[in-house]
């Protein structure tokens, strides 16, 4: 059985994930926490849990879900794993903090990126999770899938009641929808939805009551 803990970064309050099971074996999902505080309280959960970190997972690379990457390699060794359609995104995050008003980055240099790959697995203790391409939000959004456990972790691509932003420049609604209706929705309904920002939902929920999906 998974264990999750979520915990909220940075200034657009970001979630966090870290998911183990009983081999002690985990993964961190869009760490985005913005100073060395913010840091700590996640890797004091992984140290007092003896924890084993195995991969360094991203749902996509906005700045706001990459600023504690170099954190987590610092201390665990873990590059970045996350689409490389969202390469210059990861390659340009100075300029992306600018162009938002926000404060010049005070973290670790990112590590190396690591492309992932649709339906690749990526595997940690007894569990694995399938990477699914859902590009819209960003040219290389993906979702993680553990179909045992009946989860999802969505980052932006999908949120209670919503769905992510497709203002930004290298976003496409239309493909957000496209992968939405022939991917994320074809799931089962007692899937359970952690989000990149905001409360967890359900794919059942979401298919009842998400107005941008009916």
């Amino acid at each position: 059985m998974l264990q999750i803990k979520a915990f909220q970064v940075n200034l657009i309050y970001v979630n966090c994930y870290i998911v183990s099971d009983d081999t002690k074996e985990a993964c961190i999902i869009d760490p985005g926490c913005m100073n060395e505080s913010e840091w700590k309280v996640i890797n004091s959960y992984i140290q007092d849990n003896g924890l084993i970190l195995k991969h360094l997972l991203c749902t996509h690379l906005h700045f706001d879900h990459i600023l504690g990457c170099g954190y987590v390699y610092r201390d665990y060794n873990l590059q970045t794993e996350g689409s490389i359609a969202d390469k210059s995104l990861y390659e340009n995050i100075d300029q992306h903090l600018q162009h938002f008003g926000l404060p010049p980055r005070n973290t670790p240099p990112l590590p190396t990126l690591l492309p992932i790959s649709e339906h690749q697995k990526i595997s940690f203790g007894n569990h694995s999770f399938e990477v699914i391409n859902t590009p819209g939000h960003s040219q290389g959004g993906v979702c993680f899938y553990c179909k045992e456990e009946e989860l999802l972790i969505s980052g932006d691509t999908l949120f209670r009641g919503s769905i992510g932003r497709t203002d930004f420049p290298e976003s496409d609604h239309n493909a957000l929808i496209e992968a939405l209706n022939n991917k994320i929705l074809k799931l089962p309904d007692e899937t359970n939805v952690l989000c990149g920002h905001g409360p967890y939902t359900t794919i059942g929920y979401e298919r009842q009551h998400n107005p941008f999906i009916q």
